[in-house]
């Protein structure tokens, strides 16, 4: 096996063992990059020069018989996670010059882990897309077909994953954008429990829903991810005060009397077919392996999209707000006035999913609408999260398919914005109530990867990791990887 196709745990033990060097490790994942990104398009910021001097650092480290949970290891950061000195545009052209003078809590945890920083990666501007074609800078392909969408909006995070352009990744969730990337790509990725990670240094899209998760090309690699960025964050007030427990604990091979959970609101209309037939293969192997598998109830489901799409726009509008030309990033030359200069800097500045969502939280929230739209919107995310509250009083996780289609072509959904947001109707309900939920490959349809989510209760990984690892034990879907066939 090549270096840059090693997991985290693989290279981890390779290093202790010093039968490889973080420096050579770094290197072979950087040619990997000059070899396929220019056909992905992961990557929006590139650090190779930084990247071989943490490396080298590392491996100072290790022969002092200094050690670090990641001590060495290439990771890739979306990019709406600050990193300090690196240029942080969240896709957007309002942002572009925009470089923090401060480093994320995750950013932090995971210098202290010893981690090697790759650079940061293309997403939707703002996280406010399912293709990775609302970057303002350029689309990320997909590495099993580069003529599809890779998911959003960690699009970048999960390409690079599955091309093996990086060991890991963060990305960040607020309607499934950890997830289904993950699905459409074929890696594992995880949406913690809302407050259990930090969104300090975070970009706010929506902050009631916005987590940051990590993505692995397996899952004991998100677990160790996990383990590190978890955990109380004095500077974040909705961070969650609880210990952080070594997630990799969790990781058996077996399910023997754990209840698993079918909604039977996640199979049926708008779901493809070969999405459908790997699932219900997938949930048999769970049975196979001592699961007690029975139906349950999310009667609510149905709302969760037109909930989310009133109550995340609200939050965006009002988060982004302070971007006007002022205080920071793009602004708007030549303006009279400074109403309109605040007008130009947002017309130029934002793309037109950016500004729809902005037009769309506004009226959702003006004098006369407010309780019609947002007010009883929060009323019916309640009863969203009562009904994943009733079903975990009979199962110990949900399971269902992540995305309803498999990695669809790029420009497809580019021009009706209703098809695109249906893309999430499978994760957006974890986000309103606010609970953990992973997706990892389960199989394939037409030749491109399916996921199986896994959903938990409020500070349940540990189990969504039991189910997730012991089916990727059984399973052979998490080891096949792209052949990356460049475009003629």
């Amino acid at each position: 096996m090549k270096l840059h196709e090693l997991t985290i745990h693989e290279a981890l033990d390779l290093l202790q063992r010093r039968e490889i060097s973080a420096t050579e490790l770094t290197q072979a994942v950087l040619e990997r990059i000059v070899a396929v990104d220019n056909d992905t398009k992961a990557y929006l910021t590139l650090t190779p020069e930084a990247a071989c001097e943490e490396a080298r650092t590392a491996d100072e480290l290790r022969a002092a018989g200094t050690d670090g949970a990641l001590l060495g290891i290439p990771l890739a950061l979306k990019d709406n996670i600050c990193q300090i000195g690196l240029p942080t545009t969240c896709g957007s052209r309002i942002l572009e010059s925009f470089v923090p003078p401060y480093d994320a809590t995750v950013v932090t945890r995971l210098r202290d882990a010893g981690v090697v920083f790759l650079g940061k990666t293309n997403l939707d501007e703002f996280a406010m897309g399912s293709s990775t074609e609302n970057s303002a800078f350029f689309t990320t392909r997909n590495p099993w077909d580069l003529t599809r969408v890779p998911g959003g909006s960690s699009g970048g995070s999960a390409a690079a994953l599955s091309a093996n352009e990086t060991l890991g990744a963060l990305g960040s969730d607020t309607g499934g954008s950890v997830r289904q990337p993950a699905s459409l790509c074929g890696v594992v990725g995880l949406k913690p429990t809302y407050g259990r990670v930090s969104r300090y240094g975070l970009v706010a899209f929506a902050s009631s829903l916005d987590q940051i998760g990590p993505m692995g090309k397996d899952v004991t690699d998100c677990a160790l991810l996990l383990s590190v960025i978890a955990g109380h964050d004095p500077r974040d007030s909705t961070s969650l005060d609880t210990p952080v427990p070594d997630y990799t604990q969790a990781l058996r091979p077996e399910l023997e009397g754990l209840r698993v959970g079918v909604p039977r609101e996640y199979f049926g209309a708008g779901t493809q077919p070969g999405v459908e037939m790997a699932l219900r293969k997938a949930i048999q192997v769970l049975a196979d392996l001592g699961a007690k598998i029975g139906e349950t109830s999310l009667p609510h489901t149905e709302y969760a999209l037109p909930v989310y799409y009133l109550l995340a726009p609200a939050e965006a509008s009002a988060n982004l707000a302070r971007y006007d030309g002022v205080k920071y990033g793009y602004s708007a030359p030549d303006a009279p006035d400074v109403w309109e200069a605040y007008r130009r800097t947002r017309q130029h500045g934002f793309g037109a999913e950016v500004k729809r969502r902005i037009m769309l939280g506004t009226y959702a929230l003006s004098a006369g609408y407010y309780d019609a739209y947002y007010l009883k919107a929060q009323k019916v995310r309640t009863l969203i999260k009562q009904d994943f509250y009733r079903a975990f009083q009979e199962f110990d996780v949900v399971v269902g398919p992540t995305a309803p289609t498999v990695a669809f072509k790029i420009g497809e959904k580019a021009q009706d914005p209703l098809q695109m947001y249906l893309s999430d109707v499978f994760t957006i309900p974890q986000n309103l109530a606010g609970i953990c939920a992973l997706s990892l490959p389960c199989g394939f349809a037409d030749g491109l990867p399916v996921g199986l989510q896994i959903s938990g209760p409020v500070l349940g990984e540990e189990l969504v990791l039991r189910v997730a690892y012991a089916y990727e034990q059984a399973t052979e879907w998490h080891s096949q990887k792209p052949i990356i066939k460049k475009e003629r």
